[in-house]
């Protein structure tokens, strides 16, 4: 069996697109002060070209879809406005 690399992430905190390559910085959450929320840190960085971003895109939405029709998600009906 080929070994795979696992990244984990809590979310994404930056997209930007620096260099004709979109850039995702991607947080996990790390324990704040006492009393105080998790402090996002920025562990991994993925860069591709803009071509793969859409494709990365058009996937997230085919799956968003099936999360969807799953019952997983609900659609937020306010966000279309």
């Amino acid at each position: 069996m080929e070994k795979k690399n696992e990244i984990y992430a809590d979310g994404i905190g930056q997209i930007h697109f620096v260099g004709g390559m979109v850039r995702f910085d991607f947080v996990t959450l790390q324990p704040g002060e006492e009393g105080q929320p998790p402090v996002p840190s920025s562990k991994v960085r993925i860069i591709m070209p803009p071509q793969g971003f859409l494709a990365a895109y058009n996937s997230m939405q085919q799956l968003i879809g099936k999360l969807v029709d799953a019952g997983v998600l609900k659609k937020n009906e306010q966000s279309r406005q």
